[in-house]
Protein backbone atom coordinates (compact mmCIF):
# COMPACT_ATOMS: atom_id res chain seq x y z
CA UNK A 1 0.00 0.00 0.00
CA UNK A 2 2.89 2.36 0.76
CA UNK A 3 4.35 1.66 -2.66
CA UNK A 4 1.06 2.55 -4.37
CA UNK A 5 0.82 5.79 -2.39
CA UNK A 6 4.40 6.71 -3.22
CA UNK A 7 3.90 6.02 -6.93
CA UNK A 8 0.69 8.05 -6.99
CA UNK A 9 2.37 10.97 -5.25
CA UNK A 10 5.32 10.82 -7.65
CA UNK A 11 2.98 10.79 -10.66
CA UNK A 12 1.04 13.78 -9.37
CA UNK A 13 4.17 15.81 -8.67
CA UNK A 14 5.72 15.09 -12.05
CA UNK A 15 2.47 15.93 -13.85
CA UNK A 16 2.11 19.26 -12.06
CA UNK A 17 5.70 20.14 -12.90
CA UNK A 18 5.01 19.44 -16.58
CA UNK A 19 1.97 21.70 -16.54
CA UNK A 20 3.91 24.45 -14.79
CA UNK A 21 6.57 24.32 -17.50
CA UNK A 22 3.91 24.87 -20.18
CA UNK A 23 2.24 27.80 -18.43
CA UNK A 24 2.98 31.28 -19.84
CA UNK A 25 5.06 33.68 -17.78
CA UNK A 26 3.24 36.17 -15.60
CA UNK A 27 2.29 39.29 -17.50
CA UNK A 28 2.53 37.74 -20.95
CA UNK A 29 -0.42 37.08 -23.20
CA UNK A 30 0.75 33.60 -24.10
CA UNK A 31 -1.15 33.84 -27.38
CA UNK A 32 1.38 35.98 -29.22
CA UNK A 33 4.53 34.18 -30.29
CA UNK A 34 7.54 36.25 -31.28
CA UNK A 35 6.81 36.11 -35.00
CA UNK A 36 3.35 37.59 -34.40
CA UNK A 37 4.95 40.39 -32.48
CA UNK A 38 6.93 41.34 -35.56
CA UNK A 39 3.74 41.26 -37.62
CA UNK A 40 2.20 43.65 -35.11
CA UNK A 41 5.20 45.93 -35.45
CA UNK A 42 4.95 45.79 -39.26
CA UNK A 43 1.26 46.73 -39.11
CA UNK A 44 2.10 49.63 -36.81
CA UNK A 45 4.70 50.87 -39.30
CA UNK A 46 2.16 50.58 -42.12
CA UNK A 47 -0.28 52.64 -40.03
CA UNK A 48 2.36 55.30 -39.46
CA UNK A 49 3.02 55.46 -43.21
CA UNK A 50 -0.75 55.61 -43.84
CA UNK A 51 -0.57 52.74 -46.34
CA UNK A 52 -3.79 51.16 -47.60
CA UNK A 53 -4.89 48.38 -49.92
CA UNK A 54 -2.34 46.51 -52.00
CA UNK A 55 0.50 48.84 -50.98
CA UNK A 56 -0.15 48.07 -47.31
CA UNK A 57 -0.37 44.32 -47.94
CA UNK A 58 2.89 44.33 -49.89
CA UNK A 59 4.66 46.38 -47.23
CA UNK A 60 3.48 44.20 -44.34
CA UNK A 61 4.35 41.01 -46.23
CA UNK A 62 7.85 42.25 -47.02
CA UNK A 63 8.38 43.64 -43.52
CA UNK A 64 7.17 40.47 -41.83
CA UNK A 65 9.22 38.27 -44.16
CA UNK A 66 12.42 40.17 -43.50
CA UNK A 67 11.74 40.14 -39.73
CA UNK A 68 11.24 36.36 -39.79
CA UNK A 69 14.54 35.85 -41.66
CA UNK A 70 16.43 37.87 -39.03
CA UNK A 71 15.22 35.59 -36.20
Amino acid sequence: MKLLSALTLTALLSTSAAFAADAPAAGSTGAAPAKHMSLKACNKQADEKKLTGADRSAFVKECHGSAAKKS
